[in-house]
Formats: structure tokens, sequence, C-alpha cells
């Protein structure tokens, strides 16, 4: 369990360091409006996507297993965090994470981060799949430019909720979105490798403030951003909200296992090299703890910030350390301009992670697959959309091992009279 830092430090070159601090920059420069746009999703104020960024994202880096791993807040999370917030409220979200990144530890430290092989390929890509729709339909509020009561958590009655505010459309919150989202996908067609994200985001609401359009921005809606990191504090632990907050846990430290390792199994597959899960799982446990300390957001792995980790050249976990201390730097210094940041170009942004979320360039391959991968593909994602997270994994999990230990048809060994 022993971090890759440890093992890519010795014989770490300036050139490397180079590299490293290249590619840190330019994945910096991707998560700090997607961290800020997470952030708003999941119900939290959006300087909690940045500490959870900075803080979760450097634990990750220095402890983890991946060479290239870059962690911090995830659409992955948008669901749950939700959900925990408007039943339990953020402070029930931060015990929540806390408990979570014990459980991880723990986790860790028994060796269960091989246990991934046990998890159903197609349940994870039904729940994955079912929460890109739930954070696409979240967004829709900001991209129409929607006034009106909150929108519901629940998937069924926030569209009936959307309807009901049609009247409300605001053309220039829509125009503005429609441009960002546009692109968005321009730029990352055309320029792959280019930082591109937080060009589109600091034009567009550079263009909304020159033209004083009427567009929502985080600064109208949020107020100004902290210049600095809070003090860490412990949330108030009783037994009972440990008992009421251990299925959220639960379910927020198998989200945070299973996203990191399969994120840093895309890596390895990228960079032709390898993982180890164990060390990764305790890094998770301690980040998450050390989010929660501080008052952030529950995180893990980031499949996309890992691969444009990749892409620009990092190729040790001193890459991640720069990402965290660049995101950093730019909350002491410009923490006032990211105020300007316009709400209609942050949903844009979401809809884009939710798509590539999805992986569409997968589905015919889902389609394809045995009639039982089908069925559990679907199942899970229905009751991740419609029901609930926590009924979703378990539902399809256990449905998932069962079918496995069918097809394996186990039976017992034909019985033979001993010699005596």
């Amino acid at each position: 369990m022993k971090p890759k830092l440890l093992t890519t430090l010795p014989g770490y070159t300036a050139a490397q360091f180079a590299a490293d601090a290249f590619a840190g920059v330019t994945v910096a420069m991707v998560a700090l409006p997607l961290s800020i746009a997470i952030a708003i999703a999941s119900g939290a104020d959006p300087a909690k996507g940045l500490i959870t960024a900075i803080v979760a994202g450097f634990l990750i880096s220095l402890l983890g297993g991946s060479r290239v791993q870059i962690g911090g807040p995830t659409g992955a999370f948008i669901v749950v965090v939700y959900g925990v917030i408007v039943q339990h409220g953020y402070d029930g979200l931060v015990l929540a994470t806390l408990m979570a990144g014990a459980i991880l530890v723990l986790a860790g430290l028994l060796r269960a981060g091989n246990l991934i092989a046990f998890v159903p390929e197609a349940v994870v890509n039904g729940f994955t799949i079912g929460i890109a729709i739930i954070i696409a339909s979240s967004q829709l509020k900001d991209l129409f430019g929607l006034t009106g009561a909150a929108m519901p958590a629940e998937f069924l009655p926030k569209l009936q909720a959307l309807w009901a505010a049609r009247a409300s459309l605001n053309p220039a919150a829509l125009g503005t979105g429609l441009a960002a989202l546009i692109l968005i996908v321009l730029l990352r067609r055309l320029f792959p490798r280019f930082p591109g994200l937080i060009v589109v985001m600091a034009a567009i609401s550079a263009a909304i403030a020159w033209t004083q359009l009427p567009v929502d921005t985080i600064a109208s809606r949020f107020g100004a951003l902290p210049a600095s990191l809070p003090a860490p504090s412990l949330p108030v632990v009783t037994l009972a909200r440990l008992t009421e907050l251990l299925p959220s846990a639960l379910v927020i430290a198998f989200l945070a296992a299973i996203e990191s390792l399969l994120s840093a199994m895309v890596a390895d597959r990228m960079i032709e090299g390898s993982h180890r899960p164990n060390a990764e799982v305790l890094a998770q446990g301690w980040a998450n703890i050390g989010s929660a300390l501080f008052g952030g957001l529950p995180a893990t792995g980031a499949i996309a910030r890992t691969a444009t980790n990749i892409r620009a050249g990092g190729t040790t976990p001193v890459a991640g350390l720069v990402h965290a201390a660049a995101i950093l730097l730019v909350m002491l210094i410009a923490a006032p301009l990211a105020g300007y940041l316009v709400m209609p170009a942050l949903a844009a942004l979401l809809l884009t992670t939710a798509w590539n979320m999805s992986e569409p360039h997968k589905w015919a391959s889902y389609w394809s697959a045995p009639v039982s991968d089908r069925v559990l593909l679907v199942l899970t994602l229905v009751l991740t959309v419609l029901a609930d997270l926590t009924v979703a994994i378990g539902v399809g999990v256990g449905l998932g091992l069962a079918l496995r230990l069918r097809e394996s048809r186990l039976q017992a060994e034909e019985w033979h009279t001993p010699e005596r």
C-alpha cells in the first residue's frame, strides 16, 4: 500500500517536473469551473467545490496508488450529495463524508481494493447513465433561466416543476447557455489538449458583464467567494446522527472507491502502467476525511481530469499536487473574478459532463451484450433515476452477484465412498 509518489520520486528530474507542472496547471484550469459547477449542482455553495479540489485533490495525489490520478469533486456525487443536504442539511453531509472516509480507510487497510472485480460492469454502467440523466435534468433550470421555487430532488416532480415554470424562460440565459455549450464542444473536438473550459467560461462571462444582460452569475446568487481556506473543524457527532447517516456514508464510500479505481484502470491503459488498488482506496479515505474537516464535499478520482492530465504530459503524482496548489493560488488571488461566472454557462458545462459520463460511444456494445446484462443495466438505471441510488446499487449488486453465481453453475463435487 505504498503511495506511488514515493516510487516515482527517486531519480526525479527537472524535465519531469516541468512536464508535471504544465500538466498540473492545465488540469487546474479545467477543474476550477467544473468544481464550482459540481458544488452548485449538489446544493452547496461554490466555495465548497474549490475546497474539495484543493484539499482532497492534494491528498489523493500525495497518498494514492496511481501515477497520474487527479482527484476532487465529481459529477457522480451530485445526486447523493444533493439528497443528503436536502434531508440532513450541510452539516449532515460533512459528517457522512467523514464517516465515508473512515470506511474507506478501513477498506484500504483490509485490502478491499481488489473486490471491485466482483461488482458487475452492467451495474456500474447503469447507475452511471442514471446519474448522468439526473445531472442533466438538474441543469435545465439554469440553462433556460427559469425562476420560481426550488426544484424538487425527485426526477419526475422536477420535470413537472420545470414545465410549470416554463413561462419564466429567460432568452438571454438560454442564448448564453447554448453559446457556451457549442463553444465547449467545438474546442474539445478541435483542440482536445487545450484547456478550453476556462477559456469558454471566461469569454462568455466577460461578454455578459460587458453587455449587462440579465443573466445570473455566481456573485449575484451566492455572493463573493472566500479568498482563503477555512480552518479545519469537526462536525457535531452523536450516536443518533451516526446511525441516521450510515446509509449515506456507505453510498459515498462505495461511489468513491468504484469511481477512483475505474479511473485508475482507465489511466493504466493510457500510460501502460499499473496502479495499487489498496493504496488508492486508502488515499480516497484520507482525502474524504480531509475534505470533511475543511467543510468540503465528497471526493474521488476524476476520469476526465485524469485523462486531461495524461494528455497534457503529466507522468507522476507531482502533477496532481501542482493542480491542487494552482487552484489554491487562484482562490487566494483571484477569487472575486470567479463571481462573474454565469450560471447558464456552468449549466452547459455540466450538461457536457453528463453526456460524457454516459459514454454514448459504448451504447451499441451495451445493447449487444447478453440479455441478463441488459436487464441488469436497465434495472439499475431506472432505479437510480426513479427510486434512489442506495436502492439501485443494493439491488443491482445483489442481482448481479446472483446472476454470476447462476452462470458459474456451481455444483457440489460428486460423492465417492472413501476407501477404508
